[in-house]
This record gives C-alpha cells, sequence and structure tokens, in this order.
C-alpha cells in the first residue's frame, strides 16, 4: 500500500466512523464546548455587609477608636516560612495591641476578624468607616522568597505611585486577595475607588504619613527596622476616606530568626509597647493636647 493512500486513511478514517455511527442513529457523547469545563465558585454575596466588630475599651463614643485588622485569614493564608503562615503571625499580633490598648484604658478598639475568617480589602476598609474609626491599622508580614536574610520592619501609606519597585510588587500582591482568576469580587468599581481616594484620601494622608513617621520613631530602639522602613503604594485595604490608615509590616516571615521572634510572646510584646505608644501620640496630637 502506498504512503499516499495511508497518508488518505489516517484522515479519512474518523470522518467514515462518525458518518457510519450517525446513520445508524448513533453518537459518541462529548461534553459542550466551553460548559462541561468551568468550575463555577460560589462568590461572597457583595450587596451583604459584614457585621460590625465587638467595640472593646470605654464606651464612650468620643473617646477616639482603632480598627485593627490583621491582614489575610481564612483560605488566603498571606505569606509563608519556616513553619510559619502570614494570617497566624498578623491575628497573634493584633490580639497582643489590641490587650495592650484595652489594659491600659482610655481608648476604644475594635478589630476586623478575631479568628481564622476571611475578608476582602474592601470590607476591611469599609468597617473602619462604618465604625467611624480614627485610625485603621492593617498588620502583615512581608517575604523575600528565597532570600532568607533579609529582615526589617516597614510601614505603608496610600499613594497612588509607589515609592519603589518592591513597593509596587507587594501592592500588586496585596490586592490580589480580592480576585479570583483575575476578576475582581471587591465591592466598589475602580472608578469610585479613584473618587473617593481623590477627594477623601487628600485629607487623611497627612494624618497617615504622620503616623508612620511616629511609629517608626517609637520603635527605633525597639524594632528592627528595613532600611527602607517608609513606603507608599495604591493599597486597596488602605482606601477607606477619612481614616488615617496605614499598612503595618512586621517583618519578614521569610527570615527563620524574625519569624520566631514575632510568633513570640517576647516578640509580640513588644510590637504591641511600640505601637500603643505610637497611637496614644498619635491620638493626643490630633486632639491638639
Amino acid at each position: 500500500m502506498s504512503l499516499r493512500i495511508q497518508l488518505w486513511m489516517v484522515f479519512l478514517a474518523p470522518v467514515i466512523l462518525m458518518g457510519g455511527l450517525y446513520a445508524f442513529g448513533l453518537t459518541i457523547p462529548v461534553p459542550h464546548f466551553g460548559r462541561d469545563y468551568v468550575l463555577r465558585l460560589l462568590l461572597p454575596d457583595t450587596a451583604e455587609q459584614v457585621g460590625l466588630p465587638t467595640v472593646y475599651g470605654p464606651q464612650d463614643a468620643s473617646r477616639p477608636l482603632v480598627l485593627i485588622d490583621p491582614g489575610h485569614g481564612g483560605h488566603d493564608p498571606g505569606a509563608s516560612g519556616a513553619g510559619f503562615k502570614e494570617k497566624t503571625l498578623a491575628l497573634g499580633l493584633a490580639k497582643a495591641l489590641k490587650n495592650r490598648l484595652v489594659e491600659e484604658g482610655g481608648i476604644r478598639v475594635a478589630m476586623t476578624r478575631e479568628d481564622d475568617i476571611y475578608l476582602l480589602p474592601a470590607e476591611r476598609d469599609d468597617l473602619a468607616r462604618r465604625l467611624g474609626a480614627n485610625l485603621f491599622i492593617s498588620i502583615h508580614a512581608d517575604s523575600a522568597g528565597e532570600q532568607s536574610g533579609v529582615t526589617g520592619a516597614s510601614i505603608y501609606t496610600l499613594s497612588n505611585t509607589a515609592s519603589s519597585e518592591a513597593a509596587a510588587r507587594f501592592a500588586a500582591r496585596e490586592n490580589a486577595a480580592d480576585q479570583i482568576n483575575g476578576v475582581s469580587v471587591g465591592t466598589r468599581e475602580d472608578g469610585v475607588e479613584d473618587i473617593l481616594v481623590e477627594l477623601s484620601q487628600r485629607r487623611t494622608q497627612a494624618g497617615s504619613v504622620e503616623f508612620a513617621t511616629l511609629a517608626i520613631r517609637e520603635g527605633e530602639d525597639v524594632i528592627r527596622f528595613h532600611p527602607q522602613a517608609k513606603r507608599s503604594a495604591a493599597l486597596a485595604v488602605l482606601r477607606a476616606p477619612d481614616v488615617p490608615s496605614v499598612l503595618f509590616e512586621s517583618g519578614f516571615i521569610s527570615n527563620p530568626e524574625e519569624a520566631r521572634r514575632l510568633a513570640s510572646t517576647e516578640g509580640r510584646a513588644q510590637f504591641a509597647d511600640v505601637m500603643a505608644r505610637t497611637i496614644r501620640i498619635f491620638f493626643a496630637r490630633q486632639s491638639g493636647q
């Protein structure tokens, strides 16, 4: 049999087979293109608001309120390294700070989450607005991947222009927390966010930068800071209008020594001491005392 005839049989055999099956009323079941290969996920109902958290401390509404946000949570562990997960370290640090503020008194305190649940970035800053918070602090832990020697805390404020390429990459990674397969499941349209940032953050940006500066000053002899400690980026979680907001990167979870320190009782106490002192100075300045 010639090579040409063999090639024709290879191409025509499937056609002949399908034609014969069709002639006898037989079909081969195949998935409908674009249907049976789709993975469907139940997304959160953006019309339903997250319930307001418990407010600790004095019930006097004239007292300043700080909302502490442990980053990530639930199915979103954040960064990981040295056997630790960012969501767990952040929650431990946040609880230590909440307890210290409540113990010292005079300031109202709330947390976006007190257990291992997931919230969208837009839901976190929405809580700050609905509570009428005077300060929003989001707590995280950074990662340098395989570069385990990188260490040091840093503090971010909101800016449409990132302070560095590293800050821009960090913002892109954090903002991806409200996406599934690249599709945003946040609660606000981009155009609305841009308007809110443009109009409202002008008034609050100075407060955010002031708090970041104070935190670095108060913690320089206690907390090991990164050489570029003060940074800015377009972080979705900091977009609460009229609420001074910062994101505190407590250190590098990819550094085993630093991760263990952040998870330790001593490390949490040092963090709580510095941040509680910074918060009180900030509120005193805001009130003109």
